[in-house]
């Protein structure tokens, strides 16, 4: 099944998220392209509890996320998704949701009080950690507190638990995910531009991201499940590569910058 990964729906982004974005007008015609290809759009705790040995997903099932918390998920995308009945998930960095946050100036994120208004039926509000570091690079004891104060903060703030949880950049490995299972998250999304499944696993769901250069015909394709592997399926070499490079680079005090 097909869980999407958005970040802005936006006409005139920033550059550091703009290869990230897509307009207004191609988001709408995403969601008509889902309804009209027979997926029924559900809540991601319907995936995480079949991963988890619950009730069967439906036939056609697909999933919405939206990581970052921009502004424009409240001013553009809920009034699209309304009009569809479609749910979604919002994963917040908590950091960005003030002054002085994790992404450059002028970003239009969410702030508290326009996030508790979120807060209801049709949108889960899930964790994105503090500050959207890549947390498969550092020290033991900043990562565990990314992972962990950032569920602390949106519970406090939402007055109850929160329990879904995805990783910047979509960055994690074995030590990140028993972090995350010990903070009490009990699912968390990744990347790896796959179809996820019933059999994927919880603490790495696949998701497969649409970025700016995503054309109508390969979206077609993912809403007719086909282009993309389905997991679970291994970590490559390629990825475990890419994760020696950054942390050596970390190491350096010359730090890959990651961007979304």
């Amino acid at each position: 099944m097909p869980v999407f990964l958005y970040h802005s729906v936006a006409v005139d982004p920033p550059s550091w998220i703009a290869p990230f974005t897509v307009s207004p007008g191609t988001f709408a015609e995403h969601l008509a392209l889902i309804a009209d290809s027979g997926l029924r759009v559900v809540p991601l705790s319907r995936l995480v509890a079949a991963q988890h040995g619950g009730p069967p997903l439906p036939d056609r099932s697909a999933v919405l996320t939206f990581d970052d918390g921009f502004d424009d998920f409240r001013t553009t995308v809920l009034p699209l998704l309304a009009r569809h009945g479609m749910p979604a998930t919002l994963y917040v960095t908590t950091g960005a949701l003030g002054p002085g946050g994790p992404f450059p100036p002028g970003s239009r994120m969410l702030d508290w009080d326009r996030l508790g208004e979120l807060d209801a039926p049709g949108v889960e509000i899930g964790g994105h950690t503090l500050t959207h570091p890549q947390l498969d690079v550092l020290p033991d004891a900043r990562m565990r507190d990314e992972v962990t104060e950032c569920g602390h903060r949106l519970a406090d703030a939402l007055g109850h638990p929160v329990v879904s949880f995805a990783y910047p950049h979509g960055y994690s490995a074995p030590a990140v995910r028993a972090r995350v299972r010990e903070a009490g998250w009990t699912s968390a999304a990744a990347v790896r531009d796959a179809f996820s499944s019933a059999a994927d696993d919880p603490l790495r769901i696949a998701r497969l991201m649409v970025r700016a250069d995503t054309d109508r015909d390969r979206f077609r394709r993912w809403t007719a499940g086909a282009g993309a592997p389905v997991a679970p399926f291994p970590e490559g070499l390629a990825t475990r590569g890419w994760r020696a490079y950054r942390r050596l680079r970390e190491r350096l005090n010359v730090p890959y910058r990651a961007l979304g």
